[in-house]
């Protein structure tokens, strides 16, 4: 079973970069699509950002195209999203996931979700 580990969240002002890492426990990511999502207090999980197993391609969510990027380096068995310009509205716990089939911007098509990390962008 693979799981996912997040690592890389924090404090930042608002228009400040920070990058998101997700490697593998228990497994490799390189086969699978993988995703990340967001989750903000009292809201319902939202979807980020998807890329393919390659890395050929990427899908985002309306709101955050253009600001953030999903990559992955497969000899490392690691997924990154780089996130620049951040908004307070940004603010959320962010989760990595690994697909199993379906549409990368589906919820439903992940099997295995990372315990999450937290982002704060203050005003």
């Amino acid at each position: 079973q693979v799981q996912p580990v997040e690592s890389g969240g924090g404090l930042v002002q608002a228009g400040g970069s920070l990058r998101l890492s997700c490697a593998a426990s228990g497994g490799t990511l390189r086969n699978y699509g993988m995703g990340w999502f967001r989750q903000a207090a009292e809201k319902e999980r939202e979807f980020v950002a998807g890329i393919n197993w390659s890395g050929s391609a990427t899908y985002y969510g309306d709101s955050v195209k253009g600001r953030f990027t999903i990559s992955r380096d497969n000899a490392k068995n690691t997924v990154y999203l780089q996130m620049n310009s951040l908004k307070p509205e940004d603010t959320a716990v962010y989760y990595c996931a690994v697909a199993g089939v379906g549409i990368l911007s589906s919820r439903a098509s992940y099997d295995y979700w990372g315990q999450g990390t937290q982002v704060t962008v203050s005003s």
